[in-house]
């Protein structure tokens, strides 16, 4: 590696083609397809910030690549940072190490449970100059997942959700959740069942200690905030997201009335939409 070649240079070459690889072997929904079609809003002289892109629970980093695809096309370097999904002491921590590592101003997103470690990992940096949270928690200061999912009714999830046990560094045993294979009315009810198949194999799961951790930062009363409501979500209640970004005070929410909570993947463009509109408004 040559002095003059950053490390974000580096970690946005290699999310351009792991993400261009498997979006051409992953099937997606309509919109998906249609983002894939030439844009017009090519990149000018303006040098555009990194855009970060989080998962939550049940998730990799691939659920934001038909999302990637079309930011890329649009000119902006993107990574897709891995979540560990062990909780705030955990995956905070981690997701603010990798925003230290980026040169330049970023754009942070996140999704679900990806919404809670960007509210703690974006806090006090100076380099995050938006906040965009899909489908996603925005806990303020001593709340916990927990809190939020039970503030609404209407989250299907838990039933779908499998426990299973395994050992931590520390010896002590905790509990994963994982989705089940019969997760998708819950969970993504708007993609294809053979997309929700291959989401399903190849999904993260996700400490269940997590939604007990209280919030220790609060990003979004620092930093500009926006918001996508999926008006079917099954996961975290569509009632909850939208008053959890009225009390962020979020700059614009969009709402995409028949999505399920896997936005990202069924309605790609919107999504990269909003995260254009939030990098031209702050960047």
């Amino acid at each position: 590696m040559t002095p003059n070649v950053s490390r974000r240079q580096v970690l946005a070459a290699g999310a351009a083609l792991a993400g261009s690889a498997a979006l051409v072997a992953t099937p997606l929904g309509a919109e998906a397809a249609a983002a894939a079609a030439p844009r017009t809003d090519r990149p000018g002289s303006r040098t555009k910030p990194t855009v970060v892109l989080v998962h939550g629970g049940y998730a990799d980093s691939s659920c934001w690549n038909a999302v990637i695809a079309d930011l890329q096309r649009r000119g902006y370097p993107t990574i897709a940072g891995s979540n560990p999904l062990r909780g705030i002491p955990t995956d905070a921590p981690y997701i603010a190490s990798l925003l230290d590592s980026i040169d330049g101003p970023v754009v942070l997103v996140a999704h679900s449970m990806g919404g809670t470690v960007i509210t703690n990992a974006a806090a006090g940096k100076s380099n995050v100059k938006a906040l965009v949270y899909v489908a996603a928690f925005v806990p303020d200061v001593g709340e916990t997942q927990a809190d939020l999912i039970n503030r609404y009714p209407g989250s299907e999830v838990l039933p779908v959700s499998v426990p299973v046990p395994y050992t931590k560094p520390d010896g002590s045993t905790g509990t994963e959740l994982y989705l089940s294979e019969d997760g998708q009315a819950a969970f993504a009810a708007d993609i294809s069942p053979a997309a929700f198949r291959l989401l399903q194999a190849t999904q993260r799961p996700f400490d269940a200690d997590s939604f007990i951790y209280p919030t220790t930062a609060a990003a979004w009363r620092t930093i500009p905030t926006w918001g996508l409501v999926a008006g079917r979500d099954k996961a975290i209640p569509p009632a909850c997201e939208r008053f959890m970004y009225s009390r962020a005070k979020a700059r614009k929410v969009v709402e995409a009335p028949t999505a399920s909570h896997v936005v990202m993947i069924s309605h790609p463009r919107t999504v990269a939409d909003l995260i254009h509109d939030a990098a031209t408004a702050t960047c």
